[in-house]
């Protein structure tokens, strides 16, 4: 046996065959090779390297089989693309014996367009291995060019047509005519994969190629990049990335391998804009390629167009997942509301919708441990003053934010109500947020006198037409108006007025009894420490700390 295996040839670093004369009968390549090893040496058991050899040690084997069965295989179309690259890169040509394997697969080949639809994807599947080599020698073009030519002859959409190589002549770059013969050939017909009349059947099945195929596809329709003017191209695209994505667990794919693909999707979207995409299919295609790592450039023309269609937006839309440890991408909607409101020729009613869905957000939002202060005055603060009537929204936002961060400081807790306006608070929510515990004071007495200052105005003549006098706990009105200031100042006016300045006093009343407990306590310390350092002092009698009533 070792005197027969006088060859060992070693595959791409991979796997060493151990072979005879025989191989260099059909390859000139390996005829060339062996006849610099002996010049190099005498050694009997050579060992020869081969690097980047298509399809690795696999698709040597196939040529090796080929050679000791005296030049006969079954040729597939599984296999066909990787012994034809093989062949190639071996010179196995008819220079060196009569059919041999170059020459039986450029035969299969030729009936490449009359080949079933799934035929074409497993042949198109299986050059992922060799990508490089296949390309090169044209084969994949070939492949590319069948698959678009039968996607034509099954759809209302002529994708061939939109290529400038392949309309500008009937033959394409890789030599195959494209003209309507293909199409009227009875077994061009039965070649086509039973399937609805819709545009987008093809989509799924083209989902299992690698995005080098997907990439090449679309370079061969000249729709690549910022070429890209073709709607259904675009939904394919948009389809094979979420498919990718799901097929990963949600994993983030490679900008690499799919960030041309990415960009190419959003020039299609942002060219067709408006008139093609809603705004929950625009916040859609956004969370779709948030995940494939689409370039800034592309990403900020969609912001901007999302944007510019916010009013149009949902809660469930403006909710998308957020990274580092974050439930929700604040800084998304805080870039889209800027957008929005920068915009020229706002109307007011889409400014106020907007802000009626911000303040749900907020309130959304709020529960998130991770949601800094900064970030949500960010979002609440994002709008104009005019975009809210009332701010009881915000107010219940950060009822809700104080509620799931009970560690945060006074002055955290005083900056997070900068963003309200109290006149534009209802008495209910007032009333509330100066009993709420979580509120500072001050804030409490700043809401309630400014709702003060807002109801005192109702009415002009009500400084002139109410006296108000305060006499042993008791108020006293004297109306000096008579019966005409009943027709100008309802009742429940006056009493709103009068809650509110009750509330307004017990909250300086409650602040002054605090200020003065914190006296008291810090006199009583230091009694108490005077006492341990001074035993043979008198004890002086306990003081009697002022009750909370």
């Amino acid at each position: 046996m070792p005197e027969l295996c006088d060859l060992q040839i070693h595959v791409n670093g991979q796997q060493t065959f151990f072979l005879n004369q025989i191989v260099s009968k059909f390859s000139a390549r390996l005829r060339k090779i062996v006849k610099q090893e002996k010049k190099k040496t005498q050694i009997k058991n050579s060992l020869i390297d081969i690097d980047d050899f298509p399809g690795g040690p696999d698709g040597f084997e196939l040529v090796s089989r080929f050679c000791y069965n005296n030049g006969e295989i079954t040729v597939t179309v599984s296999n066909v693309s990787l012994l034809h690259c093989c062949s190639i890169f071996l010179g196995m040509t008819e220079k060196m014996t009569t059919c041999n394997l170059l020459k039986q697969t450029e035969i299969f080949l030729e009936g490449m367009f009359y080949w079933p639809w799934n035929d074409v994807l497993v042949s198109l599947k299986s050059c992922e291995s060799f990508f490089s080599y296949a390309d090169s020698c044209g084969l994949l073009q070939k492949l590319v060019c069948s698959l678009l030519a039968k996607v034509a002859q099954n759809s209302d959409v002529n994708l061939i047509a939109s290529s400038s190589s392949s309309s500008s002549s009937p033959e394409t770059a890789s030599g195959f005519r494209l003209s309507s013969s293909t199409k009227t050939t009875p077994e061009s017909n039965q070649s086509i994969k039973p399937s609805s009349s819709s545009k987008s059947w093809w989509f799924d099945d083209l989902t299992i190629l690698s995005p080098k195929i997907i990439e090449k596809l679309i370079k061969t329709l000249g729709a690549y990049g910022t070429d890209n003017n073709s709607l259904i191209l675009t939904k394919f695209l948009l389809h094979y990335l979420k498919t990718a994505v799901h097929s990963r667990g949600g994993a983030n794919l490679s900008s690499t391998e799919y960030g041309g693909l990415a960009d190419t999707a959003v020039h299609g979207v942002t060219l067709m804009g408006k008139t093609a995409f809603s705004c929950r299919g625009l916040f859609w295609v956004l969370k779709v390629l948030s995940d494939v790592g689409v370039s800034r450039n592309c990403r900020s023309g969609l912001e901007n167009l999302i944007g510019g269609l916010l009013h149009q937006a949902t809660l469930d839309d403006l909710l998308v997942s957020g990274r580092d440890g974050a439930v929700y991408d604040v800084n998304l909607v805080v870039r889209l509301i800027r957008v929005f409101v920068n915009s020229n020729g706002v109307a007011i009613q889409r400014l106020k919708k907007v802000g009626m869905l911000i303040d749900k957000y907020l309130s959304e939002i709020s529960p998130d441990h991770h949601l800094k202060v900064s970030k949500f005055l960010g979002v609440a603060e994002s709008l104009p003053d005019s975009a809210r009537d009332c701010v009881d929204g915000v107010y219940r936002a950060i009822d809700i934010y104080l509620e799931s961060h009970p560690s945060l400081s006074f002055e955290e807790r005083s900056r997070l109500c900068r963003c309200l306006n109290y006149q534009k608070l209802t008495l209910e929510a007032s009333k509330d947020l100066a009993k709420n515990p979580k509120i500072p004071p001050r804030i409490a007495v700043q809401a309630l006198a400014s709702q003060g200052s807002h109801f005192k105005p109702a009415k002009e003549s009500f400084h002139e037409s109410l006296i108000t006098v305060k006499t042993d706990s008791r108020i006293v009105l004297y109306d000096k108006s008579g019966t005409d200031g009943d027709d100008n100042l309802s009742q429940q006016n006056v009493d709103m007025r009068l809650n509110l300045q009750r509330m307004q006093w017990r909250v300086v009343e409650l602040e002054k009894v605090c200020k003065d407990m914190k006296g008291q306590m810090s006199k009583l310390v230091k009694t108490n420490s005077n006492k341990t350092k001074a035993i043979t002092t008198p004890q002086a009698p306990d003081r009697v700390l002022p009750r909370l009533c």
